[in-house]
């Protein structure tokens, strides 16, 4: 019996969607203009992934997008390829789901870019639930940003800072201390049901301390819609076989289908990973999500930071790369793209990399839901969704 480890770097997408001009997106490609603009204008000179690369990490740039990856020329030894994404968001819930062999079956609810943006029933009810007499932020922003403008007058007046983005989220962000991280983590769990109701995909809270400059930290929690149908980890579990999530990837699926989850900063996630490496059982499935490319560069419009962390991440793999069984398989993907580079800050319509350490050869152009069929082939468990494997 074999296990299966399944690691989504958020938002770090390799352009060439087919449909990206139906989103705004059309010449977006996170990674390709990122190994651009370290070759262009990053004095420690081009990006260097030889980990990722080894595997086929500019070779799936390329198939997805043909756009040129300065630094990123390894012939490949991993199994490659590059996947599209068929539900009609370009969000978390979409492509995580897509990826588990769910494409996303209804569409989102998403607030409209004016100010404010959110219903006056839905503010209502965070201020009924708060026990608050107005809310702060009801606009489209980067959570850190909002943060930023907004942290003074939340301590000052103890009013929840909500906001949302081009995503069907509604995010709520509030101080530690002056607010109290299980009354906000309450919070956004009774809104959730409303929401919910609304197809808004998720409720995120948000916590940050600090006395300005202001950090966010480690105790985010997702309230995720409950997938509709069953999706990898549901069928791996019903199988008799252990899930584990490292990162979000429990407030994603409601722990549907999870058994053990662990979560933290993408630099714990690392040991968190090679630890899944060590000891997790034969048959079992490991599902990862490093957020930070994401949530701390791609939203950020940083491309130094976002190649940087690319950097670290590449960096730590030989070890838990060299610590797989005989047998094993680990999928590096993504969720959909955050060109640091795009105008806006939000995500960017993009196929996304398929990597795989413990096999070899072009997988070429797929599907999201092939990465959950080729993982239920991998294990020998029933093939969730409608995806076909190429494994």
């Amino acid at each position: 019996m074999t296990r299966a480890f399944l690691v989504v770097l958020d938002s770090v997408g390799c352009g060439g969607a087919p449909d990206a001009a139906d989103f705004g997106d059309a010449g977006a490609n996170t990674l390709a203009h990122i190994a651009q603009y370290c070759a262009e204008s990053r004095a420690s000179g081009p990006l260097k992934l030889p980990n990722l690369d080894n595997l086929g990490l500019g070779a799936a740039v390329r198939l997805a997008s043909g756009d040129p990856t300065p630094g990123l020329d390894a012939t490949p030894t991993g199994l490659w390829g590059a996947a599209t994404e068929v539900s009609n968001g370009k969000d978390t819930p979409s492509g995580h789901w897509e990826l588990a062999g769910l494409p996303v079956p209804f569409d989102w609810h998403y607030f409209p870019q004016t100010q404010p943006c959110f219903p006056p029933e839905v503010v209502a009810e965070v201020m009924r639930l708060a026990g608050t007499d107005s809310i702060l932020g009801n606009r489209h922003s980067s959570g850190t940003l909002i943060i930023e403008e907004e942290a003074e007058a939340h301590i000052r007046t103890g009013w929840p800072i909500c906001y949302t983005s081009v995503d069907s989220v509604f995010q709520i962000a509030a101080h530690e201390t002056h607010f109290g991280l299980d009354r906000l983590i309450e919070l956004c769990r009774d809104m959730a049901a409303m929401l919910h109701d609304m197809r808004v995909g998720r409720v995120i809270a948000r916590p940050f301390v600090g006395d300005g400059p202001w950090e966010r930290t480690a105790n985010r929690r997702d309230f995720a819609i409950l997938p509709p149908k069953d999706t990898l980890c549901d069928v791996v579990q019903t199988a008799g076989r252990r899930v584990h999530a490292i990162g979000k990837i429990g407030d994603i699926f409601s722990m549907r289908g999870i058994d053990t989850s662990v979560k933290g900063k993408d630099i714990k996630l690392m040991d968190d990973l090679a630890t899944a490496v060590r000891d997790m059982p034969d048959g079992s499935l490991t599902f990862a999500n490093f957020v930070e490319f994401d949530s701390v560069y791609g939203h950020r419009r940083d491309p130094a930071g976002y190649a940087a962390h690319l950097e670290w991440f590449d960096a730590g793999l030989p070890p838990i790369l060299n610590a797989m069984r005989d047998g094993d398989v680990m999928i590096f993907t993504a969720d959909h793209g955050n060109d640091p580079t795009w105008r806006g800050t939000d995500h960017t319509r993009e196929r996304v990399p398929v990597l795989v350490a413990g096999a070899s050869g072009e997988a070429g152009q797929v599907a999201f839901a092939d990465v959950a069929a080729s993982i239920c082939a991998h294990l020998g468990v029933p093939t969730v969704g409608p995806g076909q494997s190429f494994l």
